[in-house]
């Protein structure tokens, strides 16, 4: 395996010292080494932002800069990268660290197959050129090859990084406990399951990527009732405005968005969208904020650092709320079920799950019908 710490050095060599980007587990043991050292590293709400980070960078130093992604973040960098970096425009050079998730061959979740399936010819459509990194590959060859001859002077160039590449980061580089978590009472399965004996049994519940869809469809099965919610297993950021059209054309329903941070942070221009455009009565936003992206590594989010009430104001929620005890939950929730929305409803998380957690057993296909079925009643 590659050890990290290396891996950046051997771009330290090519006056690559700032490293930009949205975690990825398949690079959680290069994120985290990258938050130590002399290097300088800052994580991004979305991708597409580290590109123009990226940009930035190079137009005040002179220098390149490293942007890391999960391949499913592409969708996000394409555009300042095609219309910005590219040698047709600005000419801008950086390095892509992607990784590469649902690689054919390899065992991976549904939304990933078809990313995973299209990723090389994506970047041979960009025009952007790539070399592939495993764990037997010698890192430092690579990216002499791939950087030689001062490649970045022509545009981005990337590496595609394959599963279990990078070896363990040293114990002390974790970045999981950071931040004042532990005193936090809150965990996030115990509050959905309260979220589940509270909300009217009608209610539509749209939930975002990662642990929280994960934990949502073993509570179904553990209370045996039926499969209902929307589980956003990809598209990360996106599912407050799917909610938000649902409750448009489902006015009379309760709907219900489960989101986390990170995903709020990736797509935070949807919720001026929801508060001061559309401003549905039936709309309840619920942030699981455990300040991380956990799902990935647990990687530090901005959102500590916010004051999401000013901003759910700012924003034209009605109302807002946050709890961060445990007795507080169910008393708030209630009002909050109660309250005419749209409602804003921050939970502060003490960060962790299951070691045991599964993964839906459904399709998101058969999940999407199940779901369509609960609308309509049938």
């Amino acid at each position: 395996m590659i050890n990290p710490a290396e891996f950046i050095e051997s771009l330290q060599k090519f006056g690559i010292d700032f490293f930009v980007g949205v975690p990825d587990s398949l690079l959680k043991e290069l994120c985290q080494t990258l938050q130590h050292g002399p290097h300088r590293h800052m994580i991004t709400a979305n991708e597409g932002n580290a590109v123009a980070m990226a940009i930035g960078h190079h137009l005040a130093t002179g220098r390149h800069a490293a942007v890391y992604m999960q391949n499913s973040g592409l969708g996000n960098a394409i555009n300042p990268l095609v219309s910005l970096a590219a040698p047709e425009i600005y000419r801008v050079g950086m390095l892509l660290i992607i990784g590469w998730r649902g690689e054919p061959g390899v065992k991976d979740e549904p939304q990933h197959l078809l990313q995973g399936q299209i990723t090389p010819e994506l970047l041979k459509t960009m025009r952007i050129p790539f070399s592939i990194i495993d764990s037997n590959s010698n890192s430092a060859e690579i990216i002499d090859e791939l950087l030689g001859n001062r490649r970045l002077a022509n545009g981005p160039a990337a590496l595609l990084v394959r599963k279990g590449t990078f070896a363990a980061a040293p114990a002390d580089r974790s970045v999981a406990a950071q931040g004042d978590a532990d005193d936090h009472e809150i965990i996030r399965e115990n509050f959905l399951e309260q979220l589940l004996n509270i909300v009217p049994g009608s209610s539509l519940l749209v939930a975002t990527t990662g642990f929280t869809s994960r934990e949502l469809f073993e509570l179904r099965g553990r209370r045996s009732e039926a499969q209902r919610d929307f589980l956003t297993v990809g598209g990360m950021g996106h599912a407050s405005s799917i909610a938000l059209s649902i409750a448009i054309d489902r006015h009379d329903r309760k709907v219900i968005c489960l989101d986390g941070d990170g995903a709020m942070l990736m797509q935070l221009g949807a919720l001026p969208v929801i508060g001061c455009g559309s401003r549905p009565e039936n709309y309840l936003y619920l942030l699981l904020n455990n300040g991380m992206h956990e799902s990935v590594g647990g990687q530090p989010t901005i959102a500590g650092q916010i004051d999401i009430s000013r901003m759910a104001e700012a924003f034209g929620f009605r109302r807002f709320f946050s709890v961060s005890r445990r007795q507080d939950v169910g008393p708030m929730l209630k009002d909050a079920c109660n309250t005419t929305g749209p409602v804003f409803f921050e939970v502060i998380l003490k960060p962790g799950t299951r070691k045991d957690l599964g993964r839906p057993t459904q399709t998101p296909e058969e999940n999407k019908y199940d779901f369509m079925r609960f609308i309509s009643g049938h």
